[in-house]
């Protein structure tokens, strides 16, 4: 039974072990971790955290080394296991993994980050629509799908701290934001805004300067998204400020038994 799924942007795995911090233990209560930007490969770190012990771990790095990339770890076993989209434009770059637990299909996934001027907005565009057609297809399966990770894009202006200064800034651009309003009406659902329509200051990313983070001036660009069918099992969704050691800090959510 998937219970409770966790999500964050490691900003590099080898670092968080630097700092002494367990990648498994932050959010009590864990079924499935999903963690991304782990920037390196499994045969890179120690045995007990390329193989966790009672967790059933996945691994989809980038080729580039030192570079993106992303994993998940599920106490269940899966029934089924997919690593990127089928298309080497952003499977090279490690930016997908999944796990089937029968009807429940549970992806993390790292967008692209569109860059300053949006040097890669077409790159990443192409990624959010091929990664829609996809998620679609499980759908017709017979999958309900929860999607969790660094979007890389905040949708709406009590998102971010300043959004008309970043109104021109990747990950802040229309054309970014106005996919994630298309993937919304493809019948998906921002489960955390839905439960606190109102509420500010709810980030997950902070610059390291200027004292970002601890004056709280971030943006919310890490979500968990579920389809509509699965939306009554969500119990709680919550973001995970507390929890330092990157950039980012997790989100998570809960689903009751289906």
């Amino acid at each position: 039974m998937v219970g409770r799924i966790v999500s964050w942007n490691v900003n590099g795995i080898r670092a968080i072990l630097r700092k002494e911090i367990d990648p498994w233990q932050v959010v009590p209560g864990a079924d499935v971790i999903c963690l991304q930007e782990i920037k390196a490969r499994p045969d890179q770190l120690p045995p007990a955290v390329a193989d966790p012990e009672g967790w059933h771990a996945l691994w989809a790095p980038a080729q580039r080394p030192g570079y993106s990339g992303v994993m998940l770890a599920s106490r269940q076993a899966p029934d089924e296991v997919c690593i990127g989209l089928g298309d080497s434009r952003f499977d090279d770059e490690g930016r997908l993994a999944a796990m089937r637990f029968g009807t429940l299909l549970v992806i993390g996934a790292y967008f692209p980050n569109a860059q300053e001027a949006g040097r890669r907005l077409d790159y990443k565009l192409a990624f959010c629509d091929a990664l829609l057609a996809w998620m679609q297809a499980w759908q017709a399966r017979g999958c309900d799908t929860v999607l969790v990770g660094d979007y890389n894009i905040a949708h709406q202006p009590i998102d971010l701290t300043h959004p008309a200064a970043n109104e021109g800034n990747p990950g802040y651009l229309p054309e970014e934001r106005a996919w994630f309003s298309r993937y919304l009406a493809a019948g998906h659902r921002d489960i955390y805004r839905e439960a606190n329509p109102e509420r500010t200051g709810a980030y997950t990313w902070w610059s390291y300067r200027a004292q970002a983070r601890a004056n709280n001036v971030g943006w919310r660009i890490d979500y968990a998204t579920v389809n509509e069918a699965l939306a009554g099992r969500v119990r709680a969704t919550a973001i995970h400020p507390e929890v330092i050691g990157s950039d980012h800090c997790p989100v998570s959510v809960d689903l009751a038994d289906g």
